[in-house]
């Protein structure tokens, strides 16, 4: 999916907590979904925690954060909670929200060749409409980034 594109409602994904949810679910209001590699690793944690220091801008922007993995429910629930995360965080382990968002890429790993996340980010309108995409994100400054494609979108 790419900028323009309208996100399926009904792609559903298990929440952190244990909620089915579909992305229809944010329909009405901005969505940021950003997909990260591994919870609890250096880059996907600082990431995270960005967000989440940033959230309250986003809400009063009218926009949710969800962020996107292939780890377990369980493995979100740990990650979440450790770092006081408060916005869900999407189970993706058969890859359906990844391969929809086409951002299962292989990458080089200490020499071998694996398939994983590619650090992305989508920036969704409250019709659904994909109004702005980053993909391979640094970390550094991105959250903010997001901050302020929002403020231009809306």
């Amino acid at each position: 999916m790419d900028t323009g594109d309208i996100v399926p409602a009904d792609l559903g994904t298990t929440l952190g907590d244990g909620r089915a949810a579909t992305l229809g679910d944010w329909r009405g209001r901005w969505l940021v979904l950003y997909f990260y590699p591994k919870d609890a690793t250096p880059g996907c944690t600082t990431e995270s925690v960005d967000f989440n220091a940033l959230l309250d801008a986003f809400r009063e922007r009218g926009a949710a954060i969800l962020g996107a993995s292939r780890d377990s429910v369980a493995s979100h629930a740990r990650f979440a909670e450790k770092q006081g995360l408060r916005f869900d965080l999407a189970s993706d382990p058969d890859e359906t929200l990844c391969r929809a968002f086409d951002v299962i890429r292989e990458k080089n790993m200490y020499g071998r060749k694996v398939l994983g996340i590619e650090r992305s980010t989508f920036l969704i309108d409250p019709e659904g409409r994909i109004a702005r995409s980053w993909r391979k994100v640094k970390v550094a400054g991105h959250a903010q980034a997001v901050l302020a494609a929002l403020d231009e979108a809306r």
